[in-house]
């Protein structure tokens, strides 16, 4: 949904990005701007070659209407914030649970669920505990913003006398079927505790970079055996969703970060783009890779162009060379999303035209 905020808040840090742009407008937001959002974001992850997305955020059940439409598969979490308010907190996390619980399996099981608490700085111990609860209960995962900042970092160190890591293993939160976006500000310590209790990563360079959050250190989470996805955050923060893009960007921020172009080779950069990203999501059993008794979820690449030729290394060509636009066939549980370029399950024109409109009212309200 936040395609629809693409081009609006732009060169602006984080909490001036939030609080004074992206929470405002979102405020204003109705189910059906969402539903035109996320029928304009699943539009582009098709013509991008993304089969599976995950996504945290408010009206989920139009979102998950969205994908069913386009054909996509998602793992899905309604946003939980509390921000020092109580009976929100309460009340969204009850949204959340009811969400989780009705939509999972939905789209012929193309869509599964999670519980989102949006954050530490954002959430309290004791609605994080709450929410740990319940999707113990529900037998799903949940997906949280960790260590995005050392802003939020600092805020949640003075307020509790614990790092967000810390806080976290405190009230027994850590588990193998946590997602936690952007893991920046992390200590070797921290990401030791990580390691015990198998926490899932979710890698967004593109967005770091845009909102100069910093740099997460990549190849010493995954040499301690973290597994770490590839995401695009919102186009809001990004501003496209190419996956192509997206792990040029990871591979080649890794290695200035650690001034060794021997880090985060092209190979690596697609199992985490693939089979990674799908154990981060807990979807490793059915999808991530080609494999018997797996579902049907495939891409295919036109290698017939003047930037992919040679063919001398495939992985290098679909890491450092390859765009979204390179994919000319999608296919989704069996099923033709794209074939020639041309999406099957969307009107494309339509799709764009009321996103423009819904994105030009939302600005006048």
């Amino acid at each position: 949904p936040m395609t629809l905020f693409r081009g609006i808040a732009e060169d602006q840090p984080l909490t001036t990005w939030l609080t004074q742009t992206i929470w405002p407008l979102e405020a204003k937001l109705t189910p059906n701007d969402i539903y035109q959002g996320a029928l304009l974001g699943c539009l582009e992850n098709i013509k991008n070659g993304t089969t599976t997305f995950a996504d945290m955020y408010f009206h989920e059940e139009k979102i998950a209407k969205a994908v069913e439409k386009a054909g996509l598969r998602a793992v899905l979490a309604q946003g939980i914030i509390e921000a020092e308010n109580r009976e929100k907190g309460e009340r969204m996390l009850k949204e959340g649970v009811e969400f989780a619980q009705k939509y999972n399996g939905y789209a012929d099981g193309r869509v599964t669920t999670q519980l989102g608490p949006h954050a530490v700085y954002t959430c309290s111990p004791q609605l994080l505990t709450q929410t740990r609860e319940e999707a113990s209960k529900l037998g799903i995962g949940m997906h949280i913003h960790l260590a995005e900042s050392k802003q939020m970092a600092k805020l949640v160190k003075k307020r509790h006398g614990l790092t967000e890591i810390e806080l976290l293993e405190s009230i027994n939160f850590l588990k193998s079927n946590v997602l936690a976006a952007h893991c920046i500000y992390l200590t070797e310590k921290e990401m030791r505790i990580m390691t015990k209790h198998n926490v899932k990563v979710s890698y967004n360079p593109t967005a770091n970079m845009k909102i100069a959050s910093g740099t997460p250190k990549i190849k010493t989470l995954t040499d301690l055996g973290i597994t770490v996805g590839i995401g695009t955050d919102g186009p809001a923060s990004n501003n496209n969703l190419d996956m192509f893009e997206e792990m040029k960007t990871a591979a080649l921020l890794q290695k200035i970060e650690y001034m060794d172009p021997t880090v985060l080779q092209a190979q690596q950069v697609l199992e985490m783009a693939t089979t990674d990203g799908a154990k981060a999501l807990g979807l490793e059993k059915t999808v991530g890779s080609l494999e018997v008794g797996k579902k049907a979820d495939i891409i295919l690449i036109d290698f017939r162009k003047p930037h992919l030729t040679p063919l001398h290394d495939p992985y290098a060509n679909i890491v450092y060379s390859a765009r979204g636009s390179d994919v000319d066939t999608v296919i989704v549980d069996g099923k033709l999303l794209m074939e020639g370029r041309k999406v099957k399950t969307l009107d494309e024109l339509e799709v764009m035209q009321k996103a423009q409109r819904t994105a030009s009212n939302l600005l006048t309200r």
